[in-house]
């Protein structure tokens, strides 16, 4: 039996894409099949460890929990679409200096995850970062080094909006 395919267009990293997706076709597997963008993981596929997070218009969703024809004439952001102009953006810099990954397998979906975070709470105490993150889970790290991170990455985009606002 023939399943019906769906045409969804949605724009993924600011750049308008399209895909004719079965309908039970996961945004997980859209983004990493359909559009070749392997920085979204699946880890779990239930939604429970966080890996597949990225941007559904600004707001951190599990891709392996969402299908893609319900994201059409949305905008994803993937890990792929976090730096721009080929520099990392404050929260993947903040991972690097801070040393906040180690096989990398959950660090995208710590990423998008922290993106949004800050974005809606850019000083966070230790209590609000530590909630922030709890739905990512790292088989690699302590943690600590990623709450670090977060707290670095605060940091750097108050330097950069200081910098913008002169």
């Amino acid at each position: 039996m023939n399943e019906t395919r769906h045409h969804v267009t949605l724009t993924v990293n600011g750049v308008l894409r399209e895909a004719t997706v079965p309908g039970r076709r996961l945004l997980s597997d859209c983004l990493r099949h359909d559009l070749g963008l392997t920085g979204t993981h699946v880890g779990c596929e239930h939604g429970v460890c966080g890996a597949c997070t990225v941007l559904l218009d600004g707001e951190p969703v599990r891709s392996c929990l969402t299908f893609a024809v319900t994201v059409d004439g949305h905008e994803i952001t993937t890990v792929e679409g976090l730096a721009r102009d080929g520099e990392l953006s404050p929260v993947q810099r903040a991972f690097t200096e801070c040393h906040a990954l180690q096989c990398g397998f959950c660090t995208p979906g710590f990423l998008c995850t922290v993106t949004a975070f800050l974005r809606d709470n850019p000083v966070p105490t230790e209590e609000e970062a530590l909630e922030a993150v709890a739905g990512n889970l790292c088989r690699c790290t302590g943690y600590q080094n990623i709450l670090k991170a977060v707290h670095r990455a605060a940091e750097l985009q108050a330097e950069l909006h200081a910098e913008e606002d002169r």
